[in-house]
């Protein structure tokens, strides 16, 4: 299943801007807006905020760099620091 035929199955992300990915000292370190490009990392970080799931990461492990927001995921999986996720709300 392709990674847009997983989106169709996620919670909607329209009453949100953006989420914000904060470390252990509550910094924000990224943020993902709900813009033309970035809706699919938002929706996939907004579905792991509310629940654990799997993300395929086959595109993103073989082209370091092309997603950012997946690459985060990866080297959470590596051992590297947990984030939390931040909603920010749209008005």
């Amino acid at each position: 299943m392709s990674f847009a035929e997983n989106l169709k199955k996620l919670p909607g992300i329209s009453h949100l801007a953006a989420v914000n990915l904060l470390d252990k000292a509550e910094t924000v370190v990224a943020t993902i807006e709900n813009k033309p490009g970035s809706q699919g990392s938002l929706a996939v970080y907004n579905h792991l905020a509310q629940t654990y799931g799997l993300v395929h990461t086959e595109d993103a492990r073989n082209n370091s760099g092309k997603h950012p927001n997946i690459d985060r995921l990866i080297a959470i999986e590596q051992g590297g620091p947990a984030l939390r996720v931040k909603h920010v709300f749209a008005v």
